[in-house]
């Protein structure tokens, strides 16, 4: 099994100065979507979608003028999942699986590409998505990225312990316990981390548990002020997203050296990744 790593969305949020490190004269912040393409035995598995094809035909139609007013995305057809999955030399159809972290339009907008994929959420994430109960979420999730009709598997919160994480639950139909679904919730309430064996260790897509590499900095914790503002703001609950937090900064603490964590949206992490070649993967061990 190989991992790619694919940025599926660009994005210049207004506000730039308060949202990276580099001071009130640091010009634009530039994020991105990070998703993970894991080759299988049984098929293509994406890790988080980005926008999608349709998305960038009719953005107000898909994504709502609030969205855009606010991200001010670069839409770029080059940077669709199923784009870069063609020029890698798949096919749509060879992705079977999609794991998106949660349903926000940013992380689903591309799942209308890929119809005939499962897509693996957590029972609470997929509920707040059929039955938004608030204002922010008939904002955040959009129908129309599930309206051809989804494949949905859905999974309980239990399961095993991985690394102190509990419920933890294997991707089902996809082989060996080699891509794991790990509750953190917060953000919305079924956000979903995704581990995947890499080699001897783990890769730990935490999606937007965290926004900006800081929050996981040993030495300095630290974030942006606007990142950390916006992040409150979207939190479903945030006292259980800070707790999260805390726990991914205590995994790398204790662990760092068996799980690489990185988030959805932080491009210094993303080019670090993303420089290196798709990796072979193994068989997991953890406790």
């Amino acid at each position: 099994m190989k991992i790619h790593h694919l940025q599926t969305a660009s994005f210049c949020p207004h506000g730039g100065a308060l949202l990276h490190d580099r001071g009130l004269f640091g010009g634009q912040a530039h994020m991105l979507c990070h998703s993970l393409l894991v080759e299988t035995n049984n098929g293509l598995v994406l890790v988080d979608t980005g926008f999608g094809t349709e998305d960038l035909i009719a953005p107000k139609e898909r994504l709502g003028a609030a969205f855009l007013a606010l991200i001010n995305p670069n839409f770029d057809p080059s940077l669709t999942a199923v784009r870069q999955i063609e020029a890698l030399g798949f096919k749509a159809s060879d992705v079977r699986h999609i794991i998106p972290t949660h349903l926000d339009l940013d992380h689903a907008g591309g799942m209308p590409d890929f119809p005939k994929a499962k897509v693996h959420i957590y029972e609470d994430e997929y509920l707040a998505a059929m039955n938004p109960a608030t204002l922010g979420e008939k904002q955040r999730y959009r129908q129309v990225h599930w309206s051809h009709g989804a494949d949905w598997q859905r999974y309980t919160l239990e399961g095993e312990t991985w690394f102190g994480f509990p419920a933890v639950r294997s991707l089902t139909g996809a082989g060996d316990d080699e891509i794991l679904l790990i509750p953190v919730t917060g953000h919305t309430r079924g956000h979903t981390a995704i581990a995947v064996k890499s080699g001897d260790n783990w890769l730990l897509h935490c999606g937007d548990a965290y926004f900006h590499k800081g929050q996981l900095d040993l030495e300095h914790e630290h974030c942006p002020i606007g990142l950390e503002v916006f992040q409150r703001l979207m939190a479903v609950d945030d006292e259980a997203r800070v707790e999260n937090v805390q726990r991914l900064r205590n995994l790398k603490l204790h662990r760092g050296h068996e799980v690489e964590l990185f988030s959805a949206h932080d491009r210094d992490e993303f080019e670090r990744l993303a420089a290196r070649k798709a990796v072979s993967t193994g068989s997991p061990q953890a406790s």
